[in-house]
């Protein structure tokens, strides 16, 4: 009877179904961002999440820069008037401004005149350097990337971009004040213990043709070993993309600045899948904390 009871017990243990739980799907924040204005933040913020979202992924971009230039390329207008008081005190949500783009898997967040006024509504709540990942949890239902087009400057907004983001994309000219920012940049994320935090900064608007540029391109990618392989040359077919107001690799796929928009969204979402990491030289501070609502 014993022997019976194990066969048994054999035989319904193999006939019960095993369940595995599946991952949960988690949205990826990619923040397009640099102190300084003018070095291509919008054109990367818009073709890359163009690519990411041609490539198969539901992406959406969000436009917090108040001049709302990733808004106008993309022909998406805000559908009403929602102010960024409204949006940080909680009265109403990201998913409730949501935008079709003209392109399947990507969708907008549109700028509001308003953003100008975000450090002045953020300094008014508590644990004000977590509000932007807060606001953009409800998102991750429906997206499997987000990208940030920030606004240029040191704020208490840039510094929300910073601790909600995995990644950090930074577009850079070859000058050296573009050099000396990306320093800061790095040792402020480093100060505040980000160590999870990706920063992949890349040259913007490169003309192989100057001197300079490579002089400063060389030394830069000594002293910053992380630095994109993918250089954006200085291009009138990019400048373009706001005449035509649509991404390049959307309209001009195949042309060279289309091809090396596409090359620099694979070396990134490489990095990003490797998950290259920021420790500061000394020290080994905490991961990213995980936010607790208010």
């Amino acid at each position: 009877m014993r022997v019976a009871s194990l066969d048994i017990m054999v035989l319904l243990q193999r006939a019960t179904p095993t369940f595995v739980a599946e991952p949960v799907p988690v949205m990826k924040i990619v923040a397009v961002t640099n102190i300084k204005g003018g070095v291509g933040k919008t054109t990367t913020a818009v073709n890359l999440a163009y690519l990411s979202a041609a490539g198969g992924q539901q992406t959406v971009l969000w436009d917090l820069d108040s001049q709302g230039a990733a808004t106008y390329t993309l022909r998406c207008e805000a559908n009403e008037h929602v102010s960024a008081k409204k949006l940080i005190s909680g009265k109403r949500e990201l998913p409730e401004l949501l935008v079709h783009s003209p392109y399947e898997g990507l969708d907008v967040l549109p700028a509001d005149f308003s953003y100008r006024k975000f450090d002045v509504h953020l300094n008014d709540r508590k644990r004000p350097t977590e509000r932007l990942l807060k606001m953009s949890r409800p998102l991750s239902e429906r997206y499997a990337m987000l990208f940030l087009d920030c606004p240029p400057g040191i704020s208490l907004l840039s510094e929300n971009v910073l601790r909600a983001a995995d990644v950090v994309i930074v577009p850079l000219l070859p000058t050296p004040l573009s050099v000396r920012m990306l320093a800061q940049l790095r040792d402020f994320i480093a100060d505040e213990g980000w160590n999870d935090l990706v920063l992949l900064p890349f040259f913007s608007m490169v003309d192989r043709r100057k001197s300079l540029h490579q002089d400063i391109i060389g030394s830069t990618r000594e002293q910053f070993p992380n630095l994109l392989a993918t250089e954006i040359p200085y291009s009138s077919q990019i400048e373009r993309m706001t005449l035509r107001r649509a991404p390049l690799p959307a309209y001009a796929p195949k042309s060279p600045e289309g091809q090396i928009y596409a090359t620099l969204w694979r070396e990134i979402e490489t990095r990003m899948s490797s998950a290259e990491r920021i420790t500061p030289a000394e020290t080994s501070p905490p991961a990213h904390p995980d936010t607790q609502d208010d």
